[in-house]
């Protein structure tokens, strides 16, 4: 006796629900990668900045660490707003003096910490006129000195101290403030830098770094 098999398909009704559920498990799967690309993008912008900002301060630190004691120029100057530094290049094939500034430029959604900085000089006219640059590039910077500029980090407010006499000094005091042209003053034993991140931003708060000119025994920190 033969027994003949029914074979029996989806109803409508199963078929709807079939496409629900995979419906649902697309978006949440849309949901969970959404999240990951998400996370892996600020975290790659959080590497990004704390990269930078290292590169940064690690440029600070060689441009001081470079800094000449030329006879015509103060060999680093803080007037409140720039700080304007003369040290040696260490490009390979071109020896000689530049001029580096460092300043924070205030812009619509906040400031910057930004770095200048001179080609190398072959004369004292143009040791001179770089320095001059240096200081009207932090206050009305023109389009090819904003080429020769570097944007390091968002930046609330920056302090700086000098280390002379065993304690830190307001640069701006008279002992600390040489006239252009009068190279005087002797650079200071250590330079204090304070930066002030702002809140939200990958990285944040308030960072103190020290300079001990290398010729100094001990650390003023």
């Amino acid at each position: 006796m033969n027994t003949r098999r029914r074979h029996r398909g989806f109803t409508l009704v199963e078929l709807l629900i079939a496409l629900a559920i995979m419906a649902i498990v697309a978006v949440l799967s849309w949901q969970g990668l959404d999240g990951m690309t998400r996370t892996q993008a600020a975290t790659r912008a959080h590497t990004d900045a704390v990269l930078t900002l290292q590169a940064g301060l690690a440029q600070w630190t060689a441009d001081l660490d470079a800094m000449l004691d030329p006879t015509e120029l103060p060999p680093l100057e803080w007037d409140g707003r720039v700080l304007r530094i003369v040290r040696a290049s260490t490009t390979p094939g071109q020896n000689g003096p530049l001029v580096v500034a460092w300043t924070r430029r205030g812009v619509a959604d906040g400031g910057q910490w930004l770095r200048w900085q001179s080609p190398v000089l072959h004369s004292r006219a143009q040791l001179l006129q770089a320095w001059e640059r240096a200081g009207s590039w932090a206050q009305t910077p023109s389009s090819d000195e904003r080429q020769r500029e570097v944007a390091i980090a968002p930046l609330v407010d920056w302090r700086l101290f000098y280390y002379r006499l065993n304690t830190w000094t307001n640069p701006l005091s008279s002992a600390d403030t040489p006239q252009t042209g009068n190279a005087s003053v002797e650079p200071p034993d250590g330079v204090r830098l304070v930066l002030e991140l702002p809140p939200g931003s990958a990285v944040s708060g308030v960072i103190t770094r020290d300079w001990v000119r290398p010729t100094v025994g001990g650390s003023g920190s």
